[in-house]
């Protein structure tokens, strides 16, 4: 039989001997696949890894597994964000250590990873964790869905790891701009990955957003308007709306470049009857609400925590939600100033260079109504609350570069440079990340029954804000200085010093990841110093604190009524935070299923056979998802019943320990 027909295009050339770094990277990433392997059979944990995460629908464990994944690919992207700074700091009039090809691999997934695989799964995972918890639900509206969702992402970064260790990743960016992605002019197996990685990845996150507007709408807890919800919950439902309007825009730009590249078609070849800038117009009105996608929930983080540690009320509720709707609408209203110098009418880019400047006027007054809260409030200045700060001061940097980047004439000298790379890791890294790290600190507690580690807590945010600053201002001037992004190397020594600085802030964020892992480390080994099963660490005012730390399956035994704003403080001024009904009901919950992760594994084993051309796996790949689904539809002993005793009892036990703890404070 034909060698091309059973392995496709793979073959022994596929392994990355060919560069000792890639090598270096593939070993790291077998060895630590390995290890986690091992780790696992040596603790005889398989069963319980089935058993309770593996195979669970429970949108807690679901959003834990989440964040663990968003941790695992930040890892990944980071190490490729300091090859990077590296690289650039020693190359002058030198090659550096990295080819020119392996460069724009590496740029490639770190923009990747960073924003579909780290930023993406964290923020779900903080809202599989919290939003049902907020609205008083016992579960997100389809939590079977939300299990596949989790696997479909998971199996698209498995996807771009993989790419590591078996062929290379596509070095086209993380926009993958045509023609440059076609296949004339990048005939490796690099663009497929990214291709399928998206596709498959993408569809999980259009049905998460799906799973999460309906649970939104349809699960609030008994009397909870809509204008009962917390921010965060606002937020959430307003991201998740973009999801569905915006991110099949991606999955269509991506099939698309999929039939050019497969079938010999012509989407985006000028030559061949199609247009290059349909590429960049569906991908950016992709694009540009992605920003928000990623962005809004964290505002909601940073309104929920600001208020609770000002030990006041959040400033402008209302306003904060019609800021939030506005920004969720004028996000559809900017993409094209992504190219401005395509040569469109200077009347389409004022109209675009306008609404780009509008769009800050919500988010600015999202900002002031944070600082109002603050304003003669009783701040804590625990970590939660420092990186909230952080952002603030960090994020309207950034915003005020994007005014000068939304002026079309000053975008036509700076688009393409530094100053741009600035700007986007300027908005991004605050008003994500450190968005994420906020809600990671503050709901920990929450999800974990423990607390983190204060003090490597402050270390990490220190280090990590330190090194931001010394990362990307330099990039700003190097932006002025007319130094382009994505060059491997370069001749100008006046630059050198910039990038030296840069590199230095790199590793300092380098300092900052070492001292969370260091952090997650100490807070488990002191845990029984820092347990709180009461579950209100913080005296919060929203719903998720009003029951043990962690949750039970069920989360609360009782539906709580909820009449206003901040159901749990208004419960506690009432003086009943945690009532005891006169008796308990028996509770429906669904049970697990290996629907999810067998989805998933078709779907990779599906994308990874396309990538290569194996088309007889590939039958098997979709053979597998059709067979899952069907087989799915047979099943019919989907959920069980928690009994009224079981509940009582962990009720009791856990109420007796919050009386306990109110006797000992007392």
């Amino acid at each position: 039989m034909n060698s091309s027909f059973i392995l496709g295009k793979l073959t022994f050339d596929a392994l990355p001997f060919y560069s000792v770094i890639a090598a270096s990277g593939a070993a790291v990433i077998v060895l630590g696949g390995l290890s986690v392997v091992a780790l696992i059979t040596w603790l005889e944990a398989w069963g319980t890894l089935w058993r309770n995460w593996l195979t669970t629908t429970d949108h807690k464990k679901i959003g834990i597994m989440y964040v663990v994944l968003a941790l695992v690919m930040l890892l990944r992207g980071f190490v490729d964000a300091l090859m990077m700074r590296a690289q650039q700091a020693i190359a002058m009039n030198d090659p550096g250590y990295l080819t020119p090809d392996h460069f724009q691999q590496i740029f490639s997934s770190h923009g990747t990873i960073m924003v579909f695989f780290m930023g993406m799964p964290f923020l779900f995972g903080l809202m599989n964790y919290v939003v049902p918890l907020q609205l008083g639900a016992r579960d997100v509206a389809f939590p079977l869905l939300n299990a596949i969702s989790f696997w479909l992402t998971a199996a698209g970064a498995a996807l771009v790891m993989v790419s590591l260790v078996i062929g290379v990743f596509s070095t086209g960016g993380w926009t993958g701009y045509p023609p440059y992605t076609e296949l004339s002019y990048s005939p490796t197996v690099g663009v497929d990955y990214w291709i399928m990685a998206l596709l498959i990845s993408g569809v999980g996150t259009t049905l998460s957003g799906i799973n999460f507007v309906v649970t939104i709408y349809k699960l609030r807890a008994p009397g909870m308007k809509l204008m009962h919800m917390p921010l965060f919950c606002w937020t959430a439902l307003c991201a998740n709306l973009l999801v569905i309007f915006a991110v099949p825009g991606l999955t269509v730009a991506g099939g698309l470049l999929a039939l050019d590249r497969y079938l010999g078609m012509h989407f985006f070849t000028n030559d061949g009857g199609g247009n290059v800038m349909n590429y960049a117009n569906i991908f950016w009105i992709f694009g540009h609400p992605e920003v928000y996608i990623l962005i809004l929930p964290a505002f909601g983080i940073f309104s929920s925590v600001i208020p609770t540690f000002s030990q006041k009320r959040l400033f402008g509720y209302t306003v904060l939600v019609y800021a939030t709707m506005c920004i969720a609408v004028l996000s559809f209203t900017v993409w094209l100033h992504h190219f401005f110098t395509m040569g469109a009418d200077a009347n389409v880019n004022a109209f675009f260079g306008v609404m780009t400047m509008i769009i800050a006027v919500p988010t600015g007054v999202k900002v002031y109504d944070w600082i109002l809260t603050m304003f003669r409030g009783r701040l804590l200045f625990d970590t939660p609350m420092l990186w909230s700060l952080a952002f603030i001061v960090t994020f309207v940097i950034g915003g005020m570069t994007g005014v000068i980047l939304a002026i079309p004439p000053l975008d036509y000298v700076f688009h393409n440079t530094l100053f741009l790379v600035a700007h986007f890791h300027n908005m991004l890294i605050p008003g994500m990340l450190f968005g994420l790290f906020a809600g990671y600190a503050y709901w920990f507690p929450k999800a974990t029954g423990f607390r983190l580690d204060e003090k490597w807590g402050r270390r990490a945010f220190f280090f990590w804000v330190a090194g931001f600053y010394l990362a990307f201002m330099p990039l700003y001037v190097l932006g002025f200085l007319g130094m382009s992004r994505r060059m491997a190397y370069y001749d100008q020594p006046g630059w050198q010093i910039y990038l030296i600085v840069a590199a230095f802030g790199a590793f300092l964020v380098l300092c900052g990841i070492i001292s969370q892992i260091v952090q997650l480390t100490v807070s488990i080994r002191d845990r029984a110093c820092t347990t709180d099963f009461a579950g209100d660490p913080w005296n919060a005012p929203t719903l998720e604190w009003a029951t043990s730390s962690p949750p039970p399956e069920y989360n609360f035994a009782v539906q709580p009524e909820v009449h206003s704003l901040d159901a749990f403080r208004a419960a506690k001024e009432a003086g009943c935070p945690y009532p005891w009904p006169e008796r308990y009901e028996p509770i429906e919950m669904p049970r697990n299923s290996m629907t999810g992760i067998a989805l998933g594994a078709v779907s990779f084993v599906l994308g990874f056979a396309v990538v290569w051309h194996i088309w007889w796996l590939a039958a098997l790949g979709l053979l597998g998802v059709v067979g899952t689904v069907i087989a799915r539809s047979f099943a019919t002993d989907t959920t069980r019943i928690i009994s009224a005793e079981d509940v009582a009892a962990t009720e009791t036990r856990w109420k007796t320990a919050v009386l306990a703890a109110r006797g000992a404070s007392a």
